[in-house]
């Protein structure tokens, strides 16, 4: 899980943001995927793209706030030289 700790939380936050919730309106695709899913309509190749390209951020940052809450490695800075 090294590359998960690697990961900075920022980027993951702007990315889940911005992506899970696009477009705003007037309905984010995560949303309406995610309905698609439960009612078993998800079957188009387009829209089980759309699933994993704007879930995958969230799911990331998900992970990471898991991984530190359980008491995972935060990165720590470079130091000089890095």
């Amino acid at each position: 899980m090294k590359w998960l700790d690697k990961l900075p939380l920022l980027p993951l936050v702007i990315g889940a943001l911005a992506l899970g919730l696009a477009p705003f309106f007037p309905e984010p695709h995560l949303v309406e995927k995610l309905k698609m899913l439960a009612a078993g309509t998800l079957t188009r190749p387009l829209d089980i793209f759309d699933l994993f390209l704007h879930g995958s951020f969230p799911l990331l940052l998900v992970l990471k706030l898991a991984r530190l809450a359980m008491g995972g490695r935060a990165p720590s800075p470079p130091g000089p030289g890095h």
